[in-house]
Parts: C-alpha cells; sequence; structure tokens
C-alpha cells in the first residue's frame, strides 16, 4: 500500500478518463480553473487511459464508469496493478452506473462525483467546487488496492436475513446503538467491517457515508449482499433492529427519532455535507445517552467530532480508525486529537471491537467496558 504526500508548491497532476470528447472537455476546464490543479492528459477509454497513467504518472485520475473496451471497473484493476493512484469516479446516477462505482469503490477508487442529470453545459459547473475538493483530497490519500471478499469467510451456514425483517423472537427496537461514520475511502473500510459482523449482533447499527443521493442504496444493497447482518439504505420510520444497519440516503441527515425510529433530514448540509455524522450521533445521544459506540472511520474534514463528544459527555465510547489503514487522515484524526477516543485501531480490528462492544466486553484488549 502506498501513501501519497499531497504536492506542495505544484499544482495536482489530472489524468481524465471519459469515452465522451465533451465530457473531457467540460471536467478539463472545470478542474483547470482552480489554480491548484493542472490537467495533463486525457484518455477516450480505458486501455487509452492505463497507456497513459502508465506514461504521465498523474497524482489523480478521474475515471468515468460505463466505457467501451475497458470499462471503469476493468481500468481501475488495472491501475491498481500496475500503477496505483488515487482515483476518483465520475459517474451517472443510473443503477449500472451506481452499482459499477460502489464495486470500484469497494476495490479501493477514493471517491466519486456525480455526473449531471439535467442540460449537461449547466448542470455540470453546479459540481465545480465538489469535483475540485474532491479531487484535492485525493491528491494527498492513500493508495489501498482492497482484497476484501477473497478475506472474508463464505457467506455459506451463516444465519441471513433480508433487511428490515425481525428474526422470530427478537423484542423492538436495539437496546443500544454502533453510529458508523466515515467519507473519503469510506465504501472501502465499510467492506472490511460490515460483512466481518455476525448475524445476531445484538445492536443496531447506523451507517453515515459521506457520498451522493444516488448511489447509498447501491452501496447498502451490496453490502448486504455480503454480509451476515442485514443492511439496507434508511427510510423514514425504520426502526433501528438489532443485527441490522442502516444507511443514510445521500442528500438527507438521518436522525434517530422517539422510541428508535429513523427520522430523514433535509435541513442545510452540516460541514458541507448531508448526510453528516454529527447530527446522527448528537441525535442518537438524545435517544439513546451512554449506550452509544461512535465508529469514525476514514474521510477528510472533522465531521463526528463534534458528536463524539457528544457520546463521551453523555457516558457513551469512541473508536477511531487508525491512521495506517485510513484512505484520509481526517475524521479520526479530530477525534483522536479531542482526546475522545477509547481504542484506536486499523480497520481491520474495528468490526472485532464492535462486537465486543455488543457482547459487554472492553472494546480494546486493554480497552474499556461498555457502561
Amino acid at each position: 500500500m502506498e501513501r501519497r504526500e499531497p504536492p506542495d508548491s505544484r499544482p495536482v497532476r489530472v489524468l481524465v478518463i471519459d469515452d465522451s470528447a465533451f465530457m473531457r472537455k467540460v471536467l478539463t476546464e472545470l478542474l483547470s480553473s482552480d489554480p491548484g490543479i493542472a490537467v495533463v492528459g486525457t484518455a477516450r477509454d480505458g486501455v487509452d487511459g492505463v497507456q497513459k497513467a502508465l506514461q504521465l504518472r498523474p497524482d489523480v485520475i478521474t475515471l468515468d464508469v460505463e466505457m467501451p473496451r475497458l470499462d471503469g471497473y476493468g481500468t481501475l484493476k488495472e491501475l491498481m496493478e500496475k500503477c496505483p493512484t488515487p482515483v476518483v469516479m465520475v459517474s451517472s446516477h443510473t443503477r449500472a452506473g451506481a452499482e459499477a462505482t460502489i464495486r470500484a469503490l469497494a476495490l479501493g477508487a477514493v471517491d466519486v462525483v456525480a455526473k449531471p442529470s439535467g442540460p449537461i453545459s449547466l448542470d455540470m459547473h453546479k459540481v465545480r467546487d465538489e469535483l475540485v475538493r474532491k479531487v484535492r483530497a485525493a491528491a494527498g490519500a492513500a493508495v489501498r488496492p482492497r482484497r476484501v471478499l477473497a478475506e472474508l469467510p463464505p457467506l455459506e451456514g451463516r444465519r441471513i436475513r433480508a433487511p428490515g425483517v425481525r428474526p422470530q423472537g427478537e423484542a423492538g427496537v436495539a437496546s443500544r446503538l454502533v453510529v458508523i461514520g466515515c467519507s473519503t475511502g469510506g465504501p472501502g473500510a465499510l467492506h472490511q467491517v460490515l460483512p466481518r459482523l455476525p448475524a445476531d449482533l445484538p445492536v443496531g447499527i447506523l451507517v453515515v457515508q459521506h457520498m451522493p443521493p444516488g448511489f447509498t442504496r447501491s452501496l447498502a444493497e451490496r453490502l448486504n449482499e455480503i454480509s451476515a447482518i442485514a443492511v439496507k439504505e434508511a427510510e423514514e420510520g425504520d426502526p433501528i433492529l438489532p443485527g441490522q444497519a442502516l444507511v443514510a440516503p445521500g442528500g438527507y441527515h438521518m436522525l434517530v427519532g422517539p422510541g428508535g425510529r429513523v427520522r430523514l433530514d433535509q435541513s442545510p448540509p452540516v460541514h458541507g455535507v448531508r448526510p453528516a455524522v454529527d447530527p446522527t450521533l448528537e441525535s442518537a445521544v438524545r435517544e439513546y445517552g451512554g449506550r452509544v459506540l461512535a465508529a469514525i472511520l476514514t474521510g477528510m474534514g472533522y465531521d463526528g467530532a463534534r458528536g463524539a463528544l457528544a457520546v463521551k459527555k453523555a457516558g457513551g465510547l469512541c473508536v477511531a480508525e487508525d491512521a495506517s489503514t485510513c484512505v484520509v487522515y481526517g475524521m479520526p484524526r479530530a477525534v483522536v486529537t479531542m482526546g475522545l477516543a477509547d481504542a484506536v485501531l486499523p480497520i481491520h480490528e474495528v468490526a472485532a471491537a464492535i462486537v465486543r462492544y455488543a457482547r459487554g466486553e472492553a472494546i480494546a484488549r486493554e480497552g474499556v467496558r461498555p457502561s
């Protein structure tokens, strides 16, 4: 695995890979409008893109999902093998596009920017700030190719249920709650955590991943396919059940309401994002008090720190992902710097900490027991 240092004085060098000549032109213009970014080349498909990546050695690659000859997923696999580089996927809102993007993010792509769905010449400029921000963040990201499915035990023989289905004998909503927050690199991290949790986990899980609308459902469906716990995109009024993870839908804050039910809220973005982790954690504390474990994983910025502080003040616990496995060590670093982390763990140990919390054990080998 390779960690790249963000460029200092020189601009971030970007390679744009897209089969649309018009989209290559628009992306180049949008990125070049920032003085800290220089587009050093464009490629018309994945085959051309891999060749130019090897020649140009860019700091960041923007990658289309649906292309002839070699699609975005196949291109990413080759890039990870031949010249690991931070990749920002540029994807359509179509179901096929979203599903392919989630696979790419699980494999090691850093982030995703949604293509416009309206008049392209106007809407594309609306994503300029998001595109520039994510490319700049990617320039300093750790490149972490994932081999998640190969590392996981087979699902055969493990008890699996459909999302939202209460197992026989389960009484009401979960009495304790785990809130997982992540941003840049988060889908890959979630693929390292949720599939390692047992189906009979006696706590509810809420997942807040910074992601554009249209992609969170595919993320939840993908995680549900490879996990023993049930995973679904949250809907208004969903109960928080033991052994189930609810994923905040893109474009909505996910709040914990009375009776342990989900409320979806479209109030203004927090830290520039919606969903944000802080509103979820703060609402969780109002309903669950100290019976909350916050798990803050890889991501840019400091969303989750304020919520983690609320959790700690209420008597709850907090786990932060260690810098050694973060794609971007921003959100966990804020929690650690504030002295809020009861355990700082590499991503492959986070699931075990959640299981220990659920069983009333110390969340780290030498660590703290839940109240």
